[in-house]
């Protein structure tokens, strides 16, 4: 079976990672595989690094960002760009799938992997074989939400999560000893750059609330890491960046951080914020669960289902500043998360891929 895995990732925390991940998983699950990731690529960029599995193929279709592109005209180019690379050899694969909005608008795939309620307007409007497309969600919650908004069913395959790469991280003492002296001691660490679908205001809030109403947590940084400052809502940036200068407060922006360097920042947090403001599947926080770091998690559906009662969850500003101050004071046995992030391996999500191809009626080499 050949297999095409589309993503327009460009980020070393986005898809072009976890696309890897599961290409990876899927031939190791079955030797007859072959699996090519296509991505954007911005040269260099390290994260598409040559895979060592010989039947895994990394295909970077040329891409540059522009620092005042919209969202939507960011899809619109990025489909473009991969459609026109991928459509002469669309014929020679046995699985086509798309794993984001703009993959799937390139080109007309076998499966589409529904992201999060942002991927559902391009759903609402589908017409003709575009409605044929197999859906995927991460969650029972965005399942029900596709269902729900857009009348179609779409099968639930929880996303993997490469728990053992932050579980020895826990032994890094140095890489963490290393991150805690470039940002100024202790810290806690927000994942995804600065976006305002991460809640990344918020946090300032909850961060400077915390510092003015425990003055012994005062020397606790708010860590910012991911994301490219380039690609930040441009609005949504100069907002966070007046709102830091009104509550005299510098949070530490890291922007993007090898993938070689990440698990030691995880594993070096005081605790890992994540707070987004709408549902997604929360591997930032199996992340850090992985690596015995203590969780604070908005109260959302989708991440009440993966996460269950591993983390603390809160819902405003002043819930979430008490939360830290909670973790912090009172970190929560680590136990349960460390369980609970091996649990989501890519193996596993690998397996229900292949049966989901198998079962739609593709042919296996």
């Amino acid at each position: 079976m050949r297999i095409a895995l589309l993503t327009s990732s460009v980020e070393a925390r986005g898809g072009v990672v976890h696309t890897l991940a599961l290409a990876r998983a899927l031939t190791a699950l079955d030797g007859r595989l072959a699996v090519d990731v296509w991505s954007l690529g911005v040269a260099p960029d390290p994260v598409l690094m040559p895979t060592a599995e010989p039947r895994v193929t990394v295909r970077v279709v040329p891409f540059h960002e522009r620092t005042t592109e919209s969202r939507a005209d960011r899809t619109r180019r990025a489909a473009v760009a991969i459609g026109d690379e991928f459509a002469s050899t669309r014929s020679s694969y046995d699985v086509v799938h798309a794993l984001d909005e703009p993959s799937a608008a390139a080109t007309l795939p076998t499966f589409r992997t529904v992201q999060d309620l942002d991927d559902m307007r391009s759903l609402e409007v589908a017409t003709g074989a575009a409605r044929r497309v197999q859906l995927v969600c991460g969650t029972k919650t965005l399942a029900s939400e596709v269902l729900a908004h857009c009348g179609r069913k779409a099968a639930v395959i929880p996303d993997g999560v490469d728990a053992a790469r932050f579980a020895a991280a826990v032994y890094d003492v140095p890489g963490q000893a290393a991150w805690r002296v470039r940002v100024g001691g202790r810290y806690l660490l927000a994942l995804g750059g600065i976006e305002a679908s991460k809640g990344s205001i918020d946090l300032l809030d909850a961060h400077s609330a915390l510092v003015q109403d425990q003055p012994a947590l005062a020397d606790v940084r708010l860590v910012f890491s991911g994301g490219r400052l380039s690609e930040a809502e441009p609005t949504y940036l100069a907002e966070f960046d007046a709102r830091a200068d009104e509550l005299g407060t510098r949070p530490v922006v890291l922007g993007p951080v090898a993938h070689s360097d990440l698990p030691a920042l995880v594993a070096g947090a005081s605790a890992v914020c994540h707070v987004p403001i709408g549902d997604g599947f929360g591997i930032a926080a199996l992340e850090a669960l992985a690596a015995g770091v203590p969780v604070v998690a908005r109260d959302l559906p989708a991440l009440r289902e993966v996460l269950d009662d591993t983390v603390v969850f809160a819902d405003t500003v002043l819930s979430i500043a008490d939360a830290l101050v909670d973790v912090l004071n009172s970190p929560p046995e680590p136990d349960p998360g460390i369980e609970l992030a091996a649990s989501y391996s890519w193996a596993r999500a690998a397996m229900a891929h292949l049966e989901l191809y198998s079962a739609a009626g593709q042919k296996t080499a």
